[in-house]
C-alpha cells in the first residue's frame, strides 16, 4: 500500500483499499497518529486544538473518516469502516477527555500550591554585581573624551607587524622594537604574514585614519600584551587608552589644553602638570607628561615626615608619553601631510587606577580576589 501522509483526506478507491482486511492498517495509522498529537497537548490551547483537529464537525479527522471512507464505500466495506469508525471515535472522545481532566487537575495543584506560598518569609538575597575597577576607570575616561567630543573605536587584539609597528613609523629592525616586543602567533600555519598580540592599542589609530578623513577625535581603550615579567609594576597583559586627534591647523597648545582638561577631570583641578622632552617613533615632537604627586601635593613629602614613597621625593609622577603626530604616519593612510596635524597620546588605565586608588600592586586587577573587587562596588 503506497505511504499516504493524510489518508483521511482521499476516498479508499483513491488509496487502493477493495479488501476489508485492508482496512486494519489504515485505522492503525490513524491511532498512531492521534496517540502521538494527544500526547503533546500540555495545556488548555493546545488541547482545545487538537480537540478541534480531531473531532471537528466539518473537517476534524473523524469528519473526514465519514465523508471520505465510509459514505464512498461499497456495500461491502461499509460495515468493516463503520466498526472501525466506532472503535477510533471511542478512543478520541475518552483521550480528550482523559487529557482535559488532567489538565484541569494540574492548574489546580499549582493553583493550591501558589495558595500555600507563606508570604511572610523573606525573600532570597540575590547580591548585585557591579564594575571591575578597570572597567570602571575606562568608563570614567571615556566620559571626559566623549565631552570634548571625541568618539571611541575598538579593534582586534590580534593584529599584523604592519599594523602594530610598520604603519606607525617603527619598521622591522627598529630598536624600539626590543622593548615592545610580543607574543607571536603561528596562526594559521604558514601563512605569509606573522600574527602577533598587539603591544598597544595605536594600530586602530592607523585603521581608523585609513577609513576616515580628517576630523579625526577617537579613543581607543582594550586590552594589550607585553613579554614582561610580573611585579607590583608590570604584567603581561593589561590595559591602554589611546587617543588621536587630527584636523586642519591642530597646533602643540589644543594638545596641551586637551592633556591638561582631562589630567583635571579625572584627579582633580588641584593637581599640576608638566611636559618633559621625549622620544617615540610615531610622535614629534614627543613629550612625557607628569602631574604633581597626589599623595604628597606636590611636595615630596609625606604625611608623617619623610620622603613620599610615592614620587620618591620629586613631587612630580610620570602619567604617560605623547606628542604630535609624526608627519611619516601620515604617508601610511594618505593623508596630506602639508594640510593636516594632529596629537596621540596612549595612558595606561592600570597604572591611572593604582594611582587613583592608592593601589600597590597591579597583580590585584588579575586574581579575583573578592575582598578586594568589593572595595570599589
Amino acid at each position: 500500500m503506497p505511504n499516504i501522509e493524510n489518508p483521511t483526506s482521499r476516498t479508499l478507491a483513491d488509496l487502493g483499499v477493495t479488501q476489508a482486511d485492508q482496512l486494519s492498517s489504515l485505522f492503525t495509522e490513524v491511532r498512531s497518529r492521534f496517540d502521538a498529537e494527544i500526547s503533546r497537548a500540555h495545556d488548555e490551547p493546545a488541547w482545545n486544538i487538537t480537540k478541534v483537529m480531531w473531532l471537528g464537525r466539518k473537517s476534524g479527522v473523524l469528519a473526514q473518516i465519514t465523508d471520505n471512507w465510509l459514505r464512498p464505500a461499497s456495500p461491502e466495506l461499509k460495515r468493516a469502516v463503520g466498526a472501525g469508525l466506532n472503535e477510533l471515535r471511542a478512543q478520541v472522545e475518552s483521550q480528550i477527555e482523559a487529557r482535559r481532566q488532567a489538565i484541569e487537575s494540574g492548574s489546580d495543584e499549582a493553583a493550591l500550591a501558589h495558595d500555600r506560598i507563606d508570604l511572610s518569609l523573606p525573600g532570597v538575597a540575590r547580591p548585585i554585581g557591579s564594575h571591575h575597577l578597570i572597567r570602571q576607570v575606562f568608563q570614567e575616561i571615556e566620559d571626559i573624551f566623549f565631552s570634548i567630543g571625541f568618539s571611541v573605536v575598538e579593534g582586534p587584539e590580534i593584529e599584523t607587524p604592519y599594523y602594530n609597528f610598520e604603519a606607525l613609523n617603527i619598521p622591522e629592525f627598529h630598536p624600539v622594537r626590543d622593548d615592545m616586543d610580543t607574543f607571536y602567533l603561528d596562526l594559521p600555519k604558514n601563512a605569509p604574514t606573522p600574527l602577533l598580540l598587539r603591544t598597544h592599542t595605536s594600530p586602530m589609530q592607523i585603521r581608523t585614519m585609513e577609513k576616515r578623513q580628517p576630523p579625526v577625535r577617537v579613543i581607543v581603550p582594550g586590552k594589550v600584551y607585553r613579554r614582561d615579567n610580573p611585579d607590583a609594576t608590570h604584567s603581561f597583559i593589561f590595559h591602554q587608552v589611546e587617543g588621536l586627534a587630527v584636523d586642519n591647523d591642530i597646533t602643540f597648545c589644543d594638545f596641551t589644553g586637551t592633556i591638561e582638561y582631562f589630567v583635571k577631570q579625572f584627579f582633580g583641578p588641584g593637581v599640576k602638570t608638566r611636559f618633559r622632552p621625549s622620544y617615540f617613533p610615531f610622535t614629534e615632537p614627543s613629550v612625557e607628561f607628569d602631574v604633581s604627586c597626589i599623595f604628597c601635593g606636590g611636595s615630596g613629602t609625606a604625611a608623617g615626615g619623610g620622603t613620599c614613597s610615592k614620587c620618591k621625593g620629586a613631587g612630580w609622577i610620570e602619567l604617560f608619553g605623547a606628542g604630535m603626530v609624526d608627519p611619516a604616519v601620515y604617508g601610511f593612510v594618505n593623508y596630506d601631510a602639508k594640510r593636516v596635524s594632529g596629537f596621540a597620546f596612549g595612558m595606561g588605565i592600570d597604572r591611572l587606577a593604582m594611582l587613583k586608588y592608592g593601589i600597590d600592586d597591579i597583580q590585584v586587577f588579575f586574581q579575583n580576589d573578592v575582598r578586594f573587587l568589593r572595595q570599589f562596588s
